[in-house]
């Protein structure tokens, strides 16, 4: 999940870039919200590319991870499509 300030110019440019690079990594569920399987590899190539577009005093970013063996439970409780259900 990341925050980008979109209040200037700078600022959505910065959110543009920052979702390019979170979906070549992993799914766009919902506007800001990334979700997906990654190695640790990939998880530091993406945290480097973020790190190089976001501005740290005023971009919010947060990563998620679950460790081995932990099951995350997903309850929708929509009728809108899963964007994940491709994943095997």
């Amino acid at each position: 999940m990341y925050d980008i300030n979109t209040e200037d110019k700078e600022g959505k440019k910065r959110l543009v870039k920052t979702m390019k690079i979170c979906r070549k990594y992993l799914t766009h569920v919902q506007k800001s919200v990334f979700e997906g399987e990654i190695t640790e590899g990939k998880l530091a190539l993406l945290k480097k590319e973020l790190l190089s577009i976001v501005d740290s005093e005023r971009d919010f970013v947060i990563i998620y991870t679950l460790n081995d063996g932990i099951k995350l439970l997903r309850d929708i409780i929509t009728d809108t499509p899963d964007p994940t259900s491709n994943f095997l």
